[in-house]
Parts: C-alpha cells; sequence; structure tokens
C-alpha cells in the first residue's frame, strides 16, 4: 500500500470516495475509475482494458499492490498496453458478479483480487486472480502475462474477439433459472439436509475442509429445520459448530466479533480481516442458538460481537463502516497475536501462567508454521479446553480462574488498543447496514437492551436520510467528510441485495418498537423493489434496475455467498410483509424463487442456506400475534416476554397501545382490525392458518398457544 513518503504521483482514484480506491491514488499505475471515461479512451485508442477489482480488507490485494501496481516497470507497461481500470467490488457488486462469473468460466476458481482483461466493450477474454512479481510455483510473472496478451489482443484479434463474444451470450443466457413448476414441500428441506450431513465436519464442526467458512445462513437453516422437523441432529450440528467457531481464534477473544474465515480446519489461525456483513449474521445465529439452548456462552459472545461494532464500526452520524483490515503495520494479523513474554509482563507472573494455560499461549507460538509463516513465537488467543478443565489440571478453583480471566481479558485489551491498529474501510453500504440493522433490533427486541434499540434507531433513520432520494430510489453508498475531503457524500444506484436487506432491517425494527413508520417505508421500498427488479418474463429479481447503466449482462443473484443473495433475502422478507399488511402480491414473489430454485436448494445446500431458510418460513405454520396494551404497562411486558424471548422464528408480532390505536391502525396492519382489551386488560390474539385462538390476558396463557 503507497505511504507519503511513496506518493510521487496522483491518479484519478485521488477523487473516488472509497477507501479502497483511495489506496491506490499514488499507483504509478494510470488507473480509471469505472465510468464513461475509461471507457471511451479504450474505444478511442483501441486498447484492451485491464479491469482489476478488490476491496479494502482484502490481504492479497495489498500483495499484488505492492509487488506490481507500485513497480515503475510494470505499472509503464501496463499503461503503454491498456487502459487500466481499478474497481471496489463492495461498491459495484454487479461487476463483481459478471466478471468473476467469467473468470471462474475461463479459469475454474475466482477470488481477489480479481483480474480481468476485456475488449473496448466491456467483453472479458482473459482472467485469473492474482500473479506474482516473477515466475512462482507454476504461475506465470504478471509481466510475462500482460506482455503474452498484449501480443495476442495486437496478432491474434479475431480470435479473441470469437472468444470474448462466446463469453458475452453464455454471461447474457444465466439470467434465466428454471421453471415454477412443481411444488414445494418438506422433501426439498430434507434432502438439503441429508446434503450437509455429508459435508459436515464432525469433529471441529463446520462444512467442508480448509479454508473454512462460518457458514451462518447454513446454521440459520439447520435452527429453524430443527424447529420445525424437530431434527436433533440439525440442533447438535450447529451447537457444535457456533462453539468451536466461538473458542477459535478465529473469534477475537479480547475484543468481540469474527475474522473473516479459517485457514485451516480448527478454526485456529485466520484471515484478520473483520467484515460487518460477517458480524451482522453471526452475532444473530449466536443470539438465536442462545434463545434455542440456554447457553450463556451463546449471548456472550453475540453481545461482545454486537459491542465490537458500536463500539469500531459505528461513524457518529449513524451508519455501520464496512470493514477492517487483516494488516496492520505491513504485517498480516500483528494486531492481533501476542508472544508469553508481553502476557507476563502485563499480567504479572501468576495471572499470565492461567491466562497463557486458558488461551493457549507458549513461547514457542500456538500456530503452526505451514499455515502461518511469519508467527513464530506469536500467539493466537484461542480455547481449548472449557473453564473447568482449565482450572483443575491449573490446580485453582474455577471461581479463581474466572476472576483472572476477567482481569487478564481487560488488561491485555487495554494494552492491545494502544498498538496500531488495522485500517478501517469507513464507507457505509445500505445493503450491509441492512443486515446490522436486523441484528442490533433482532438483539434489542430478545435481550431488552435500550441501547441496542437506539443504535438500531440511529441507523434506520440515517439510511433514510442520507440514501433515499425524493424519488424514493435507494443508493448504494455513503463515505464520511473524512474520506472525501469535504462533505460527506452517497452515490451509485442501489442493487437488490441493498434494497432487500434494508427492507428486512426495517420489519424487524417495526417488530421491536411498533413505530408504524418503520413497517411504511419497508413497504415503500419493496413495492419500489419489484417494480424496478421483478422479471416479470422468467421470474426471480435482477440484481440491477431496469434503468442501471447497460453492462456487459445484465445478472440475477440467486446463490448465498458470504452474503445472502438479493433474491434470498426478497424470498424471506415479503413473506413477513404479507403477514404484517395482507397484501397478497408479496408472496407470489417469494414462492416463485423458491420454485425456480428448488433443485438447486435440495442439491447445493451450501449455496443456498439463506434461501432455504425462506423455504421453512414457507413450510412451516406461521403464527400471527396481535397485543393490546400499553408497552410501559407491566403485562403488556410480560406478554411481549413470552413471544420475544423463546426462539419463535415464523412468529410475527403487532401491537397496538390501545382499542382506538388498534382501530386506527388497522388499514396499515389488518391483524390489529377488530382487536379490543378483554376486561380492561393487554390483551393477546394468536392466529395460524386463517383461525385464532381465544384471546388471553394471561402471559402464562399466551406460552401454551404459541407451543400448541
Amino acid at each position: 500500500m503507497s505511504t507519503p513518503d511513496t506518493q510521487k504521483q496522483t491518479n484519478r482514484l485521488i477523487n473516488e470516495t472509497s477507501p479502497y480506491l483511495r489506496q491506490h491514488a499514488h499507483n504509478p499505475v494510470d488507473w480509471f475509475p469505472w465510468g464513461e471515461e475509461a471507457l471511451e479512451r479504450a474505444r478511442s485508442e483501441n486498447k484492451p482494458i485491464f479491469l482489476s477489482v478488490g476491496y479494502s480488507a482484502c490481504h492479497w490485494c495489498h500483495v499484488m499492490e505492492r509487488e506490481s501496481f507500485e513497480d515503475e516497470k510494470t505499472a509503464a507497461m501496463m499503461n503503454d498496453l491498456f487502459i487500466n481500470i481499478k474497481v471496489d467490488r463492495e461498491e459495484r457488486p454487479d461487476l463483481d458478479a459478471i466478471y468473476m462469473q467469467a473468470v471462474q468460466s475461463m479459469t475454474g476458481q475466482g477470488g481477489w483480487p480479481m483480474s480481468v482483461w476485456l475488449t473496448p466493450d466491456g467483453s472479458p477474454f482473459y482472467g485469473g486472480t492474482y500473479f506474482p512479481p516473477t515466475p512462482r510455483h507454476g504461475m506465470p510473472s504478471f509481466q510475462q502475462v500482460i506482455t503474452a496478451i498484449s501480443d495476442a489482443y495486437r496478432n491474434r484479434r479475431d480470435k479473441i474477439e470469437e472468444s470474448a463474444g462466446k463469453l458475452r451470450d453464455s454471461l447474457q443466457r444465466t439470467a434465466f433459472v428454471g421453471s415454477t413448476e412443481g411444488s414445494l414441500d418438506a422433501m426439498i428441506a430434507e434432502r438439503a439436509f441429508q446434503g450437509l450431513i455429508q459435508t459436515y465436519d464432525s469433529i471441529e464442526g463446520g462444512f467442508g475442509n480448509a479454508p473454512k467458512f462460518p457458514q451462518p445462513m447454513t446454521l440459520f437453516f439447520l435452527l429453524r429445520y430443527h424447529q420445525r422437523a424437530g431434527n436433533g441432529q440439525a440442533l447438535q450440528m450447529t451447537v457444535h459448530t457456533l462453539r468451536k467457531m466461538a473458542r477459535g481464534g478465529m473469534y477475537d477473544q479480547l475484543g468481540g466479533g469474527f475474522h473473516r474465515y479459517s485457514v485451516d480446519t480448527l478454526w485456529l489461525v485466520p484471515h484478520f480481516e473483520k467484515m460487518l456483513y460477517d458480524n451482522s449474521q453471526l452475532a444473530r445465529i449466536y443470539l438465536e442458538a442462545w434463545q434455542v439452548t440456554g447457553d450463556p456462552e451463546f449471548r456472550r459472545v453475540a453481545e461482545q460481537s454486537l459491542d465490537y461494532v458500536a463500539r469500531e464500526m459505528t461513524d457518529p452520524s449513524g451508519g455501520f463502516y464496512s470493514t477492517q483490515d487483516a494488516d496492520s503495520e505491513g504485517e498480516e494479523g500483528k494486531f492481533f497475536l501476542w508472544k508469553l513474554s508481553e502476557l507476563q509482563e502485563l499480567l504479572g507472573v501468576e495471572d499470565a501462567r492461567l491466562a497463557a494455560a486458558y488461551y493457549d499461549v507458549t513461547a514457542r507460538g500456538n500456530t503452526s508454521t505451514t499455515l502461518s509463516a511469519g508467527f513464530e513465537g506469536k500467539n493466537i488467543l484461542h480455547v481449548d479446553h472449557d473453564l473447568e478443565t482449565v482450572a483443575r489440571r491449573s490446580g485453582v478453583s474455577p471461581e479463581h480462574l474466572r476472576t483472572v480471566l476477567a482481569r487478564s481479558r481487560a488488561r491485555l485489551f487495554e494494552a492491545r488498543e494502544k498498538r496500531i491498529k488495522p485500517a478501517r474501510d469507513d464507507k457505509v453500504l445500505t445493503a450491509w447496514n441492512g443486515l446490522m440493522l436486523r441484528a442490533f433490533a433482532y438483539a434489542a427486541r430478545v435481550l431488552g437492551r435500550e441501547d441496542y434499540r437506539q443504535i438500531a434507531e440511529a441507523n434506520a433513520e440515517f439510511l433514510l436520510r442520507e440514501l433515499l432520494t425524493g424519488d424514493g430510489r435507494l443508493l448504494r453508498s455513503w463515505a464520511p467528510g473524512s474520506l472525501t475531503g469535504g462533505e460527506a457524500q452517497a452515490r451509485f444506484n442501489a442493487y437488490l441485495e441493498d434494497y432487500a436487506n434494508l427492507v428486512d432491517g426495517l420489519v424487524e425494527l417495526y417488530q421491536l418498537s411498533f413505530d408504524l413508520r418503520w413497517l411504511q417505508a419497508a413497504r415503500d421500498l419493496a413495492d419500489t423493489m419489484i417494480e424496478l427488479f421483478w422479471d416479470e418474463q422468467d421470474g426471480g429479481f435482477y440484481q440491477t434496475s431496469y434503468d442501471h447503466e447497460a453492462l456487459v449482462a445484465r445478472p440475477k443473484d440467486f446463490v448465498d455467498n458470504a452474503t445472502p443473495s438479493g433474491n434470498s433475502v426478497a424470498a424471506d422478507v415479503l413473506q413477513r410483509l404479507a403477514v404484517l399488511t395482507g397484501d397478497d402480491r408479496y408472496p407470489k414473489y417469494a414462492e416463485t424463487i423458491l420454485l425456480q430454485l428448488r433443485e438447486a436448494m435440495a442439491r447445493q445446500p451450501l449455496g443456498f442456506g439463506h434461501l432455504l431458510g425462506a423455504l421453512e418460513r414457507y413450510l412451516a405454520r406461521p403464527q400471527e400475534v396481535a397485543i393490546i396494551g400499553d408497552p410501559a404497562n407491566q403485562v403488556t411486558q410480560m406478554l411481549l416476554r413470552e413471544v420475544r424471548e423463546p426462539f419463535l422464528p415464523n412468529v410475527v408480532v403487532v401491537l397496538a397501545p390501545t382499542e382506538q390505536a388498534a382501530a386506527e391502525w388497522a388499514e396499515t396492519v389488518p391483524l390489529l382490525a377488530d382487536r379490543v382489551q378483554i376486561g380492561g386488560k393487554p390483551t393477546a390474539y394468536v392466529c395460524e392458518n386463517f383461525a385464532c385462538q381465544l384471546p388471553v390476558t394471561d402471559p402464562d396463557a399466551l406460552a401454551r398457544q404459541l407451543e400448541a
């Protein structure tokens, strides 16, 4: 990454709002941002385009920058041979999706940094990921690659354009997924569950081999499958995986929050970047697991993860920042690693002995050198054995060890705060903020934490103020003034995932506060989403709006990767909106998506975890709870606790403080129609499958109705 000492020149990226792009603003490469200026230059000079796609927290993106993009000779070659475009994949998921699909088609794999060469009309003809500065492990050097590509473009242009045309045609055909014939039944979920069993790691938890990703959406599905089908194995798989992750090095044992993924099968050595989207989903699944099991460890991890976001990833205006880098001071993980001597110096001999025993800190270091070159003699804090076992082996009581660990964590965290922190990507993305909005609102609802409620409401206010335009359209990205060197800026047309996730977060916030403005905003955005993105001919939502910039393809995003696809979020939240609003249009869109992907879900469950959760909502009995009572009334609060504290993923709850309010609000929330208090007491109504039970005023009676 460029430093002030090496900033000999400035390119066009200096005017961008993305921290990732601005990191490259002093490269000797003549970078363009994606836009008409670069595309027109490629056409007028008849040059191929080199498109480099990455993101701020990407370790290998920084490596390739240091090795190639900061090298004067390499940059001169790039400037002579290509029009060079740099893209932040987090700002432009449409470009990332199109060209990643092309790279995967050409090479069988993908990743970031993504390197793609395009014809002047934007059609890809060659691609890959990271290229080293010198030939290595059978890989050609980056200079060799660009020389060969330039030669082919000049001397075999017809062949390049022929293959580019075929690939462009292939990309355009991927928008059609499948027919909507057939039916949705529990066998789809059963087949998906059996497929997950085949890839489940029964020893270390999780799915597949190294590198191992947390897969929160798969765990969401497993909990819901367990809830509906009563499958104990699904619960065991979820609990085991969550416990292993929480005790591994992938979890920040001092500061809370999860790193991106583990490079090994043990959850020990992570790639150290922290992503907002991971922590939003993981905080929620840990909370849900706590609801199901009552295990305090799960609640602690959820709260620590949310507290980390509140402390380090929240802008004063209410938005949530995107990522924290893996690197600090030019070294991956340096901020998070410890030497035994540091513990001894900070904690004293006896406390260091116990903390080292619990967190597996040794003088030699606790990481495998084959996985973690440069970590020798350093330790990643993790937990191999439970507290009682460590206490017994260390010759102290569990209570004493618990006390020592509490003060040791505080001292180590305080010392770590004095280190140089990893860089943070301060841009605010609508979709990722919607995910975190839902997490905070859900936590506030389940735990009764007023501070989480305030954070959620401030975020919703921010998003609707800063990223919603006057004509009801969303924008994708917002950058604070500290990034732009002036006033804050919001830009880029929003994508399907931005609309779907914000609608999802607003629905959750309504379930927390029962403030109709959040529900109305959610409904307005859902209607706009349908208008802008729905494919009337073949079904499903496009990733981009109908009036978006014309690209080589208009993709549809169905696969749940690190974040849930826009289609899967829409399929889930439109079902919830249908119950809340009584609008029978919404479930038809959800059902179409589920039908189109029913075979894919069953065959490839790891790619459709969130969509399988939407299927579970479709298959389960939807329960509707309407409460008439002042939220400040103790009995009303007791009724709400019966709905909020257990894990009831398919319950939708509405509330009006008085009978008069219920009558006035019924047009917006039909579940409130004709609801009155019994004997002047706070009253709850439970309905499912279009049939209602008798109203109740006793919390225990409400609990029995919900369990029936």
